[in-house]
């Protein structure tokens, strides 16, 4: 087998980006940061520092979907901002279905609803961690 990469995960919105980094060695994610967006443009200059920081091969970013598998309006920007990320970095980008991964993130952190938590960035960031942690127990 080649060498385990390092995956960098993200969780797509139009204010936040949550991160989250794993590792194909171990198997896991942790949450890493979020990144300021506005109107679902991110700041890429901090996007670029985090990837000259963790190197990695490969980029996951979640895919919001409906209960019934169709897309809506946020899969579109989701999917826009996995390309950019490819055209401007030239790292590999797969999807990850993120249903429920917002939800859970919040019941790990014991909140019940996503506009009360007072540290929303946790919230992104565990949805980050989550959406990647998905992605790696299915390969």
């Amino acid at each position: 087998m080649s060498q385990p990469r390092t995956i960098l995960g993200f969780d797509f919105g139009l204010k936040n980006i949550g991160v989250a980094v794993g590792q194909e060695l171990t198997g896991s994610a942790s949450p890493l940061t979020v990144i300021k967006a506005r109107e679902g443009i991110p700041n890429w200059d901090d996007i670029q520092t985090l990837l000259q920081q963790w190197q990695p091969q490969l980029l996951i970013v979640g895919l919001p979907l409906n209960m019934d598998d169709t897309e809506q309006e946020m899969t579109a920007s989701a999917r826009r901002f996995g390309n950019r990320l490819n055209g401007r970095f030239h790292i590999p980008v797969e999807w990850q279905d993120e249903r429920l991964s917002t939800y859970e993130a919040l019941e790990q952190l014991g909140i019940h609803d996503k506009m009360q938590a007072k540290q929303r960035s946790d919230v992104d960031r565990i949805s980050a961690q989550l959406i990647l942690q998905s992605w790696l127990n299915q390969q």
